[in-house]
C-alpha cells in the first residue's frame, strides 16, 4: 500500500490514488468541454468556464465515481483496491476531443486477493450501476432547466443523464476489459437486466432528443 493517504467515508485512499483520481477529473473535464463544444472550433468554446463546470460535474463526476464505486465494492470484499490514472489514455481523450469525437479511458481500479465468480461481478458491476443513479439523480436538473428556463441547469441535466447513461451502457457491453464481459461470465440475466434497458434509454436519448 501506498504511505500517506486519507480515510474518506471509511475507506482509505492514498495520496497517488488522490493525485490520480483528481487530475483524471481535471483531465477528463477539460476533453469533455471540448467534446460538447464540438471539437476545437475556436479558442473561447476551450475556455468556456459555463461548459467546462458542466463537464467537470456530468462526465467527470460520472466516471469518478464509476471508479470509486468498483474500489468500495471491491474493499467490502476484503481486497485492496485503488486507483491508477493512465496518462497515455488521458491525452488521448483530449486530443480526439480535439477532433469531434472523445475516447475516454482514464485508468483503472486495480485490486487483488481471491474473489469469487460473483464478487467479480458484483465488483464490475458496482461502476454501471453508479452511473444509472448518477442519471436518475440529474433527472430533477433536466425538467428544473426546462421549466425554469435556465440553459446551466438543462445542460446539468442534459449532459448528467445522457453522459451516465452512455457510460452505463457502454461499460456493459460483453467484450475485452468492460465491466459487461465479468458481469456475463457470472450472470447473465443481471448483464442483460442492466445492459439492454442502459442500451435503448440512451439510443433513445441522441435520437429522440439529439446529442
Amino acid at each position: 500500500m501506498s504511505s500517506g493517504g486519507r480515510t474518506i467515508a471509511g475507506y482509505q485512499f492514498s495520496n497517488q490514488e488522490i493525485k490520480d483520481l483528481l487530475i483524471a477529473w481535471g483531465v477528463l473535464g477539460v476533453a469533455f468541454a471540448i467534446f460538447f463544444s464540438g471539437g476545437a472550433r475556436s479558442l473561447s468554446q476551450l475556455i468556456n468556464p459555463t461548459i467546462f463546470v458542466v463537464s467537470l460535474f456530468t462526465a467527470g463526476v460520472g466516471f469518478l465515481l464509476h471508479e470509486v464505486a468498483h474500489k468500495v465494492v471491491a474493499v467490502r470484499f476484503g481486497q485492496f483496491a485503488e486507483f491508477r490514472a493512465d496518462y497515455s489514455m488521458l491525452f488521448i481523450a483530449v486530443m480526439s476531443a480535439m477532433i469531434g469525437f472523445i475516447f475516454a479511458a482514464p485508468g483503472a481500479v486495480h485490486h487483488r486477493g481471491y474473489l469469487t465468480d460473483k464478487e467479480h461481478g458484483l465488483i464490475a458491476l458496482a461502476g454501471p450501476v453508479t452511473n444509472i443513479g448518477l442519471a436518475i439523480i440529474f433527472v430533477p436538473a433536466l425538467f428544473g432547466g426546462v421549466l425554469l428556463q435556465s440553459n446551466l441547469l438543462f445542460l446539468l441535466g442534459w449532459y448528467g443523464v445522457l453522459v451516465n447513461m452512455f457510460l452505463a451502457a457502454f461499460n456493459m457491453i460483453p467484450y475485452g476489459p468492460l465491466d459487461g464481459k465479468t458481469v456475463m461470465s457470472w450472470n447473465k440475466g443481471v448483464w442483460a437486466g442492466v445492459f439492454l434497458p442502459s442500451l435503448l434509454l440512451t439510443i433513445g436519448l441522441l435520437f429522440g432528443i439529439g446529442f
